[in-house]
């Protein structure tokens, strides 16, 4: 990966408390929160706190712990919001032919309805 963190991206700014968000969750490593621009009547964002930039960023270069815990507590954050039984999407988006828009890692928890079966 050539790309380096970029700082000044909203969700570095949303973990440093410089940006509002509506939380759901949060520890010293991984912070939830309502996305703005809903896609379902439900839709969370999960970050990890640390400087990654993607999926594949995080994965190679944090701590093995930090990837367990993380995947962890997304699966309990959705049950917390009553998602596990009618169901939910988890998404995330990788570079510049994903529509990755911000640069850092962020996976998306959508449910609260039922949703369209064709992913573009």
């Amino acid at each position: 990966m050539t790309q380096k963190y970029d700082p000044s991206n909203i969700f570095a700014k949303i973990i440093r408390g410089e940006i509002p968000a509506h939380k759901v969750y949060e520890d010293p490593k991984i912070l939830a929160f309502h996305d703005i621009s809903k896609a379902a009547p439900l839709h969370i964002l999960v970050v990890p706190k640390g400087e990654y930039i993607c999926f594949s960023h995080f994965t190679a270069n944090a701590p093995q712990q930090d990837i367990i815990d993380f995947f962890k507590k997304i699966g309990q954050i959705a049950q917390e919001l009553g998602l596990e039984e009618a169901g939910y999407r988890l998404i995330t988006n990788e570079g510049e032919n994903a529509s990755q828009t911000v640069p850092h890692f962020h996976i998306h928890i959508l449910g609260g309805k039922k949703l369209n079966a064709k992913l573009n």
